[in-house]
């Protein structure tokens, strides 16, 4: 996947014609779709494209690689081949079927694009689970101390992790990337602050600090992911009974 000015964004879709057609002419011979979409993965080259009228930037800062959000690319450009359970369990939970074999997924995506996963992972993903511990923690100290009616702990939190509010860093993030202020952020957008947030992190904060902030992200997706799994066992059994 290439990064350079003059291919950054295409509005082309023939551009990623030969993953597509090697994703589609993979299920039509009856291959595993998990496999075949992480070579056609491999195969993408375009960092950002406007397709239906939606702008798909698939690499964050020039390095963060949102492969879930080209698996939706390429899943909907062969519409009907995935089957739709094992879609959404893959969009909205980041799981592949448990006969996929985890092991290969850095061989087939290649080590450039595993590297931007990596970036992506924990740029943006456990970005997202520090902010939610450290709002959890705000809330369950006010509630503590007898707070019970605040909705919103965002801007405390910020403080905590990053020593400056939301508001503060949206406006410098959104000077840096000369980007407008249109008063609500798209998810892209949503993404991109926040692995502008893990870099500057990163910058203005000591060795222990990032260290301890990374792993209270890590314990709180740990948390999110032991929840879903009892919450899904508990469906199942639920549907075995009927």
């Amino acid at each position: 996947m290439r990064d350079g000015s003059q291919d950054r964004h295409t509005d082309d879709p023939t551009q990623g014609r030969s993953a597509i057609d090697h994703l589609r002419n993979a299920l039509n011979e009856g291959r595993d779709w998990p496999t075949s979409l992480l070579e056609a993965m491999a195969l993408w080259t375009i960092p950002q494209e406007t397709y239906g009228g939606r702008i798909y930037n698939y690499l964050i800062g020039g390095e963060a690689f949102d492969w879930l959000l080209l698996a939706q690319r390429l899943i909907e450009a062969v519409d009907g081949l995935v089957p739709q359970h094992e879609k959404e369990e893959l969009l909205f939970h980041s799981r592949f079927p448990p006969s996929f074999d985890s092991s290969r997924f850095k061989e087939l995506l290649g080590v450039e694009k595993h590297r931007g996963y990596l970036n992506y992972y924990y740029g943006v993903t456990v970005e997202e689970a520090l902010q939610l511990a450290t709002e959890l923690e705000v809330h369950k100290r006010h509630s503590s101390n007898g707070v019970q009616y605040r909705d919103d702990y965002t801007e405390e939190a910020f403080a905590k992790i990053y020593r400056a509010s939301k508001s503060q860093l949206l406006v410098v993030f959104r000077e840096e990337s000369c980007l407008p202020d249109r008063g609500c952020m798209t998810l892209g957008e949503s993404n991109e602050f926040t692995y502008w947030l893990f870099k500057y992190r990163w910058k203005h904060s000591d060795k222990a600090k990032i260290a301890s902030d990374t792993s209270k992200g890590l314990r709180q997706l740990n948390r999110m992911t032991k929840a879903w799994r009892g919450s899904r066992r508990a469906e199942l059994a639920l549907s075995t009974q009927r």
